[in-house]
């Protein structure tokens, strides 16, 4: 009961229908107008060696684009051989001039499977990870 003896517990409230449509226009624009960085997060647009590629010598380094930029201190790469273990000169880095680009130096590398193992955290503080296979070929000797 209310303040003026009424019985309320069958109250139906109503969402005035003139206002429904101004408010689901207003939602639409300002989730149109929102910026695209919502989904920011870094991830690979291309590599070299590419993914899953066979490759006949063996790269000096691995080279991973980003479609956003990357926080140094807590990005890597490792490469792993076919036996797990880590077979790069552990010097993963954001290049320099250009904060999209992550790269490691490799040793020369005999032939075989190799794995790519990444995790970058971007600037806008999400972390990605992943991770890709190449093969140098042997000898067709």
């Amino acid at each position: 009961m209310d303040t003026g003896g009424r019985d309320r517990t069958n109250v139906e409230m109503k969402f005035p229908s003139r206002l429904v449509g101004p408010f689901f226009g207003t939602l639409l624009i300002a989730a149109c107008a929102a910026p695209a960085q919502s989904h920011a997060h870094s991830f690979p647009i291309r590599s070299d060696p590419r993914v899953g590629w066979t490759v006949s010598t063996a790269p000096a380094k691995i080279t991973i684009w980003f479609d956003g930029e990357l926080e140094p201190a807590f990005s890597t790469i490792t490469v792993y051989n076919s036996a797990k273990r880590q077979v790069d000169k552990n010097d993963s880095r954001v290049n320099g001039p250009d904060a999209s680009v992550l790269e490691v130096d490799l040793p020369p590398l005999p032939a075989g499977s190799y794995r790519v193992y990444w995790r970058v955290l971007s600037k806008d503080t999400h972390v990605t990870e992943g991770d890709y296979m190449f093969t140098i070929a042997g000898d067709t000797k």
